[in-house]
């Protein structure tokens, strides 16, 4: 995973010493009904779309950057379904240690914006729309909790409530 400049920047003052960030996730559904996920090249998982909103970057512009970055695609953010922090604090194998505040999007394709995925970047193996009947394996733990949201947000939406998920008791 491509480590942000301004992370890589703090990282030379503060060493492995925990950071709060803010990350997205970028639901994109195709007109279809397929989702986007990409085989991350870390782990070997197929995830949704994460990035990290960068300084002064608004969230909604990071989710259309990392989408487009990773995976090729254009899309618009519609939705805010959820901010959740993560519950434990992330170690990587370099010992920088971080933890998330998660803001995930749902995001449809741009009209007249490319919807053939590619790998754009080394953060994926390969990247494609895939049925939610048929995801390939294995899913990163995140994105089942993170797809778990979604049919949560969606099923409120029906029932007319279109908040997005602050925590579990609201």
């Amino acid at each position: 995973m491509a480590t942000p400049e301004f992370i890589l920047k703090l990282r030379k003052k503060i060493g492995h010493d925990p950071l709060w960030l803010v990350g997205i996730t970028a639901y994109v559904q195709s007109q279809d009904g397929r989702i986007l996920l990409g085989r991350r090249s870390d782990t070997g998982e197929w995830a949704l779309v994460y990035g990290i909103n960068e300084p002064c970057e608004e969230p909604a512009d990071t989710v259309v950057r990392e989408v487009k970055e990773e995976t090729g695609i254009d899309v618009v953010p519609t939705a805010l379904a959820s901010v959740k922090s993560s519950a434990r604090m992330l170690t990587y194998g370099n010992g920088d240690q971080a933890q998330y505040m998660d803001l995930l999007f749902l995001c449809t394709l741009k009209d007249g914006g490319n919807a053939e995925p590619y790998v754009g970047d080394e953060e994926s193996l390969q990247v494609g729309w895939f049925s939610l009947d048929e995801l390939p394996q294995p899913l990163a733990k995140t994105t089942v909790e993170r797809l778990a949201y979604v049919q949560e947000f969606e099923n409120r939406c029906h029932r007319g409530d279109d908040r997005a998920l602050f925590a579990q008791n609201i």
